[in-house]
């Protein structure tokens, strides 16, 4: 019902600024959260950041105070402000949405983009 597509990576040089998007496609009014995450090779992709249906964001305490999520009020966009980027900040992005429980129950709980690559040189 939903489909996630990021957009907004590329490469940079370190102490530079990107600012990821996240068009969100279909039934968006079933969305509740959404988050980016991200993941390095060889590594399990975590959780960089979140915006719950209140617009409480949680960061992790490596981006906090560098990294801004939002989103729009229809949740049709998900936006991640990446400031005073790192080499460490090297990943692959994903957009995730979950949905709330009574339109979870036709369907999945929840969904991913396909994910875009950020690389960040010192």
């Amino acid at each position: 019902q939903v489909q996630l597509v990021e957009s907004g990576g590329g490469s940079v040089q370190a102490g530079e600024s990107l600012k990821l998007s996240c068009a969100a496609h279909g039934k968006t009014s079933s969305i509740n959260q959404m988050a980016w995450y991200r993941q390095i090779p060889g590594k399990e992709r975590e959780q960089v950041a979140m915006v719950r249906h209140s617009d409480r964001t949680i960061y992790a305490e490596s981006v906090k105070g560098r990294f801004t999520i939002s989103r729009n009020e229809d949740k049709s966009a998900l936006y991640l402000d990446m400031n005073d980027l790192r080499p460490e900040d090297t990943a692959v992005y994903f957009c995730y949405a979950d949905f709330w429980p009574m339109d979870a129950l036709r369907g999945p709980r929840d969904t991913w983009g396909q994910g875009t690559q950020v690389t960040v040189h010192a």
